[in-house]
Order: C-alpha cells, then sequence, then structure tokens
C-alpha cells in the first residue's frame, strides 16, 4: 500500500513539472511573439512615415521641375515671329501655276475649304513681312515647301536629289499632294526667285549647315516636307539681301515650330551642362550635332524622357 502511494505521488510530481513547464514555454511564447510584432509594427510605422515624406519630397521635386520645365519652354518656343521677309505675290502666282491648290491647302491646313483670314492675305495683296506662330506653323511648312519643290535651282537639279536620276520618289516630291497635276510637273520647274551666281554659292552654304530631326540630311539634300521648306524660305532670304546670321536665326525659329521637342530637349540639355541656350548660335543648334536625326536622338538619351507642356507641332514629313 506504501509503496502504491509512492507511485501515486511521483507520478502527481511529474504532471505538476509537466504542468509548469508547459506554463513556462506559453509564457516565452507569448513574450516572443509581443517582441516580434512590436518590432514589426515599428518597421511598418517607419515604412509608412518614409513612404510619407518621400510623397512629399516627390510632389515638391515634381513642383521645382514643372517650374523649372516651364521657363524653358517659355524661352524656347515664343509666342511668335515676325520677320521682315518680302513674301510679295509668291502666294498668288503659286495658286495662278498650279503649284498650290487652295482648297486642298485649306483642308490640309484648317480641315476646311477656305484659309482663315490671317492665312489667305498671303495669297491676296502683297506681304512684306512674315508671321509665324504655333498656330500656322503647318502652313507654314506646306507653302514653303511648294516654293521650295517649284522654285527652279541647281540643288534640285544637279543635287543629291537627282543623284539616282530619279527625284520623283522622295517624300518631298512624291508626298507633295496639295498641287495641280503630278509634282514633278512642278519640280524646279518655276522661276519665282533668281538668285545670282554669289547668292547661290551661299544658299548652298547655308542650306549644308542646316538639319532637321527627321532625317540626317542636311537643307541641301531636300528629301522631305521640311527639308524643302526650310531650303524655299533660305533661297528666299538670300534673294533679298537678309544677312546669314539672320537667316539662321529665321531658320531655326521655324524649326523650332516644327520640332518642338528636339529644341527643349536640346535647351534642357544645355542647361545640364551649365550652358544657356539663349547664347549658342543659331547654326550651332540647327548643326548635325543637335538637330539632325542621329543628334537629336543622342540628346534624347541624355536628358531622359521629359514630359514637356503642350507646345503644338508642325506636323509629319507629309502634306
Amino acid at each position: 500500500m506504501k509503496s502504491k502511494m509512492i507511485k501515486i505521488l511521483k507520478f502527481k510530481k511529474k504532471k505538476i513539472k509537466k504542468k509548469i513547464s508547459f506554463n513556462n514555454f506559453l509564457k516565452i511564447l507569448l513574450i516572443f511573439l509581443f517582441s516580434l510584432s512590436t518590432f514589426l509594427l515599428g518597421i511598418l510605422y517607419e515604412k509608412i512615415v518614409s513612404s510619407s515624406r518621400s510623397s512629399e519630397e516627390f510632389e515638391v521635386s515634381q513642383k521645382v521641375g514643372s517650374k523649372e520645365l516651364a521657363s524653358i519652354q517659355n524661352k524656347v518656343i515664343k509666342e511668335n515671329y515676325v520677320f521682315k521677309i518680302k513674301w510679295g505675290d509668291l502666294g498668288k502666282r503659286m495658286v495662278e501655276d498650279g503649284v498650290i491648290d487652295k482648297t486642298k491647302l485649306a483642308q490640309a491646313v484648317s480641315g476646311s475649304d477656305n484659309l482663315p483670314k490671317d492665312l489667305d492675305k498671303y495669297f491676296s495683296d502683297e506681304q512684306n513681312k512674315i508671321e509665324v506662330n504655333q498656330k500656322n506653323a503647318q502652313f507654314w511648312v506646306d507653302v514653303l515647301w511648294g516654293l521650295g519643290l517649284a522654285n527652279k535651282n541647281k540643288i534640285l537639279e544637279e543635287g543629291s536629289m537627282t543623284a539616282d536620276g530619279d527625284a520623283s520618289n522622295f517624300a518631298s516630291t512624291g508626298g507633295w499632294t496639295l498641287g495641280i497635276g503630278e509634282p514633278m510637273s512642278h519640280y524646279s520647274g518655276h522661276s519665282y526667285i533668281i538668285l545670282s551666281d554669289k547668292e547661290q554659292k551661299i544658299v548652298e552654304e547655308i542650306a549644308g549647315n542646316i538639319y532637321r530631326p527627321c532625317c540626317d540630311n542636311p537643307t541641301l539634300f531636300p528629301d522631305c516636307n521640311h527639308g524643302m521648306a526650310a531650303l524655299g524660305l533660305i533661297e528666299l532670304m538670300v534673294s533679298q539681301g537678309i544677312s546669314i546670321d539672320e537667316i539662321y536665326k529665321t531658320v531655326l525659329a521655324f524649326n523650332t515650330y516644327w520640332f518642338p521637342e528636339t529644341y527643349l530637349n536640346t535647351a534642357y540639355y544645355f542647361k545640364s551642362i551649365n550652358r544657356d541656350y539663349s547664347k549658342a548660335t543659331p547654326k550651332e543648334i540647327l548643326s548635325k550635332t543637335y538637330s539632325s536625326g542621329t543628334g537629336a536622338g543622342n540628346i534624347q538619351r541624355e536628358v531622359g524622357a521629359i514630359q514637356w507642356f503642350d507646345s503644338g507641332s508642325g506636323g509629319s514629313c507629309g502634306a
């Protein structure tokens, strides 16, 4: 009996020990879980605070960035330019010769059969100045394209356009759909601008230095509408004795409306290397380094994707 009691007591002691050890385990587990949860809550709090701080900093940086971009854009994209270039009756003559069909031009520019008064004046009264802005940039691409295409010049007859014997398949020739008849029936076929030998050399020199970002060709090889438009503009200004510096400045103004993002990116790039875009010469900005397709692409990669405000566009390489 006595030995039986001893066995029972030993068993109860073991049971109590097990209960005590289990209770200790629970306490340790609870302490561990509490510590872990506190630690995790601390991390979560830091994440929330950090995220909030980053968000605020991002918003501030965005505001500063937006102000900087707006400042650059206001300097590069002017509201308008008025150039003392005698347009005379060129528009009227091109319509009479069938180089330009006014109805087709109006439809391409405004979507209606008639041009607005501020544009129609270039086909009626003699004009002694040319105004260009974001709104009429496409109009000037098309009209100057027609002038460059139709005006008789050695560049069209003896230059890169005829190197393969047929100039009809370029965007600037085959793509001309705003006239009457086949484009090549007007190609270098009208003596609108008569140049002396000296003036012709100046045109060729300037045209060889001016590029556009839709390709890698200079204006001396006007295989697209922008190149042909720039050629017509250069010929017109040289014939009127306008200075070479002023010609570069004028072409840059037109190019800026036709390819706004290219020149905004260039201005931003200049700022990033501590250069003042406004102090760079138009000739340098229009060079292959910055204004050719390759040059503009290089600048784009340098500055990355920039969300510029709506700056308009002079259209694609078609009518």
